[in-house]
């Protein structure tokens, strides 16, 4: 839990030096699939090279199972109001794979997990966040371990996919939450401008049409490939609604 602990501070830091991001779908033709976020650390590992905390860190690759995790913490997570508690229950179906070679300035991570039906998911990039609001050290004082992620998402992504159709699309749910989030990030926008966010889709079938203007694709034409600015999403994530149609 001391590494996972480590990790996390790493992770949170780069968030502010270079997010590079990756949502990853896999869907099959019922509908069942595999998600996944993955985080590009290796920019941020280069430029903490000389750091003497990071060279005391081990190399490490390992994974976490958040459904074993939540049960060893069930103690202090009862601790938790029932919103809390909810909000790391729906870690529950995830596992995040993590792996930090300072040596050859190597960091990634990823956060994945299976699903049957892509509508009833939750949005990925908050999980994410959400994850990192788990205290890594267990016992009493676990309870009021402030969240270091972001545990009350402003917005909320909705998949979806029936027919010859997929979409993914961003509400706002919390207009105060997401004006305070933007305010946040200000001060971060030199360090933030570079950052990116990648939709990499793979389908069943050819894609045929889609929304947006510099997507590319798989030599197949099954796997659609749409990078955005980090800040652009975060700042209009309404604007960055992706709709597109399959073959036949």
């Amino acid at each position: 839990m001391k590494k996972f602990k480590h990790l996390v501070l790493f992770l949170l830091v780069g968030l502010v030096v270079a997010c590079n991001f990756t949502e990853e779908i896999y869907v099959n033709e019922d509908g069942s699939g595999k998600l996944s976020i993955n985080f590009d650390g290796n920019e941020f590992m280069a430029m903490m090279s000389s750091l003497d905390t990071l060279k005391q860190e081990e190399a490490m690759d390992s994974t976490i199972v958040f459904k074993d995790l939540l049960k060893a913490k069930s103690d202090s997570i009862s601790k938790l109001p029932v919103t809390e508690q909810e909000k790391l229950k729906n870690l529950e179906p995830f596992s995040m794979h993590m792996v930090m070679k300072p040596e050859e300035q190597l960091m990634k991570f990823e956060l994945y997990r299976e699903f049957k039906d892509i509508s009833k998911i939750n949005d990925a990039f908050n999980t994410f966040q959400s994850a990192s609001s788990l205290s890594p050290t267990p016992g009493a004082n676990s309870a009021q371990a402030p969240p270091m992620g972001s545990s009350n998402p402003a917005t909320k992504v909705e998949y979806n996919f029936a027919g010859n159709k997929f979409s993914r699309t961003t509400k706002i749910i919390d207009q105060e939450l997401f004006k305070k989030s933007i305010d946040s990030i200000a001060s971060a926008e030199m360090f933030l401008s570079g950052s990116t966010y990648t939709f990499k889709y793979h389908f069943p079938r050819r894609v045929k049409n889609v929304n947006v203007e510099g997507a590319t694709f798989s030599m197949d034409g099954k796997t659609m490939i749409y990078e955005v600015n980090f800040l652009d999403m975060m700042k209009t994530p309404e604007k960055l609604d992706l709709q597109v149609e399959l073959e036949d």
